[in-house]
């Protein structure tokens, strides 16, 4: 009869074993728990820091050939959940109840699908298990209701301890306020300043959020007034910049990163959208459109990671016009393929942020 190993040898087999992002064991970060041992059996729980690891493969099968080192043992079982962490603290910043993580979308000019990132990243984290709100912070132009199907819906006002409180609107698995349903369909917002801070901070802590693992913020383009009320009002994750390869949208985008930077916001990253032209009738080509390399190239300069390149294909406009976003209406295409990607690149990120 072989012998069952004990939970510290198990515990001393897994300390080698490091999580990819953070760089730190599993055993230390309190990752291996529930363990359990029998004839030729060994049994535990792995938690992730997200449940959109892009690694979670990788882990699960290092766990697996380091116990099996073990004398007697045949059989590893790994249960995989996650617990996203909380993100920290900052003063005279106030948090939201039940919100774990604040994430920025944000470009530094209009037109470079920072919508669309947004919102497609929102839906995949939600695909992968995470619970996920967004706040359409562009005022003056909100689109993320079409965007997410949700054009026609009217968000709820209840009365709240604190006074009245917004249901967000709900659909492919993302919780959405936005001005959008607060107006008529072609009223204009003629708003100053003021104003503006009033109802992004009203979408902030005026709304019934619950639970969230991660509360995306599309920001208008620019470095005005919301980048402003968002930064200085709550403790945030981090912030990703949206571009396009072309010199001008570039020269935005810096300005945009340095202005976060300079507000002590972290920046996870650069997203370079429309990367390139992929015709429908052949796939196998690509044209340059807006120029090639620059997302690289100025990610490197200012050292920050690239987090992905999104293709320009016609479906992406076409689920955002119908309100059916590329990660569901057409899973396997190669824009839903690298927004999934780093969606899961984010999560990383955030998760590096919350345990540094």
């Amino acid at each position: 009869m072989s012998s069952i190993p004990d939970t510290q040898s198990i515990l001393d087999v897994l300390r080698p074993v490091q999580d990819p992002e953070l760089q730190k064991s599993l055993v230390e970060l309190n990752m291996i728990r529930n363990i359990k041992a029998t004839d030729g059996q060994v049994k535990f729980t792995l938690v992730l820091t997200t449940p959109a690891c892009p690694l979670r493969e990788f882990i699960v099968e290092d766990c697996q050939k380091a116990v099996k080192q073990l004398p007697g043992v045949n059989e590893v079982i790994v249960d995989v959940t996650a617990e996203t962490p909380q993100q920290k603290t900052i003063p005279d910043r106030q948090g939201i109840d039940g919100v774990k993580n604040i994430i920025a979308v944000s470009s530094g000019k209009g037109g470079v699908g920072k919508s669309t990132v947004a919102v497609n990243v929102a839906v995949a984290l939600a695909q992968m298990g995470a619970k996920v709100g967004l706040i359409d912070a562009d005022i003056y132009g909100p689109n993320d209701p079409t965007m997410l199907g949700l054009a026609d819906a009217k968000v709820m006002v209840q009365a709240g301890q604190s006074g009245e409180v917004l249901e967000p609107a709900f659909n492919h698995g993302v919780k959405l306020v936005s001005m959008a349903f607060l107006i008529d369909k072609d009223q204009p917002v003629i708003w100053r300043g003021p104003m503006l801070n009033g109802i992004i901070r009203q979408f902030l802590y005026q709304v019934q959020w619950g639970d969230l693992d991660y509360l995306l913020v599309d920001l208008p383009p620019g470095t005005g007034d919301a980048q402003l009320t968002l930064a200085q009002a709550v403790p945030m994750s981090g912030v990703v910049i949206v571009t396009t390869p072309q010199t001008v949208a570039l020269l935005d985008s810096r300005k945009g990163l340095k202005m976060f930077q300079q507000l002590g916001v972290s920046v996870l990253g650069i997203v370079e959208n429309m990367s390139y032209f992929v015709p429908p009738d052949m796939p196998e080509k690509k044209y340059d459109i807006f120029g090639s390399g620059g997302g690289k190239r100025t990610a490197e300069e200012l050292g920050v990671p690239l987090l992905g390149g999104v293709p320009l294909e016609m479906p992406v406009r076409e689920g955002g016009d119908t309100g059916v976003p590329i990660v569901v209406g057409a899973p396997n295409s190669s824009s839903a393929q690298e927004l999934k990607a780093i969606a899961q690149k984010i999560a990383g990120r955030v998760s590096v942020v919350a345990l540094a």
